[in-house]
């Protein structure tokens, strides 16, 4: 794998000035859209979006961008290819709830190769490079030594069609793990939630129906933290399909068997 610094360094300058763009237009106000019955936007997402976008495009002008509002900002084929979310908790967001993030991962040749994640609200800044470990505000961070899901606390979200779809909406998985695990949360950030699992705050996640700007930066920093990741049947994970898996590594096989178990399967409420 090439040296990594020169893309990772832009990555976080592109993340932080998007997280103060965030705080600016939350301070002086926003508009929200609705792309959907619960899915959000706002103009602090386009403005976020549009700074990180520059920013990138200037230092890397034959990358391809995929990005959350914008799509696919370059048809001309590269190995390079970032992946970009600018606002990840719309609806956090847009109710001054402080869970959301800017979350930028860069793929090379097919592989996520590295992954920035911010949160403006906490100043949190994480990051990882394939090979070489991942950090929250450069110290280094690894997942949590629970080895039974009694012991564990995850997290999980529900998809913006929840209200629509009746037999894949993930709340028989939640009635699964909730009476098997010491804990469940539902934070509302998926990019989040992985980087919590890397530094042992959670110590396993699910979910299901996410983009892949959602989960292309926090896979990565899950996998240098020394976690695990698949999808529900222990497959390779792929930012490209809609399942996610993540836990410390220990809890892993425990947490597959509740997806493969009948009385967790996703039925009509």
């Amino acid at each position: 794998m090439e040296p990594l610094d020169q893309y990772t360094a832009v990555a976080i300058d592109a993340a932080q000035e998007a997280g103060q763009v965030l705080l600016d237009w939350m301070e002086k106000g926003f508009t929200v859209e609705f792309k959907g019955v619960m899915n959000l936007v706002t103009d602090a997402d386009r403005a976020a979006e549009q700074a990180i976008v520059a920013r990138l495009s200037a230092a890397f002008h034959d990358h391809q961008i995929l990005a959350e509002e914008g799509g696919a900002s370059s048809g001309t084929a590269s190995r390079y290819k970032w992946v970009i979310d600018p606002l990840d908790g719309t609806t956090n967001y847009t109710h001054t709830f402080p869970a959301f993030c800017v979350s930028i991962g860069l793929e090379i040749d097919g592989v996520i190769a590295a992954g920035v994640v911010f949160d403006p609200m906490r100043k949190e800044l994480f990051v990882a490079e394939k090979g070489k470990g991942a950090s929250c505000n450069g110290q280094a961070i690894s997942v949590s030594r629970a080895d039974t899901l009694n012991d564990a606390l995850l997290v999980t979200g529900f998809s913006y069609d929840v209200r629509q779809d009746k037999t894949a909406n993930n709340f028989d998985f939640f009635r699964g793990f909730v009476t098997r695990a010491q804990g469940v949360r539902r934070t509302g950030t998926a990019a989040l939630d992985l980087c919590y699992v890397a530094m042992g705050r959670f110590d396993g996640f699910w979910e299901m129906k996410l983009a892949p700007w959602d989960v292309a930066a926090g896979s990565l920093i899950v996998t240098e933290a020394g976690g695990a990741i698949s999808d529900f049947a222990g497959n390779p994970f792929s930012i490209y399909h809609d399942e996610v898996l993540a836990s410390n590594g220990l809890i892993q096989q425990e947490m597959l068997r509740v997806f493969s178990d009948p009385s967790s399967k996703t039925t009509n409420l």
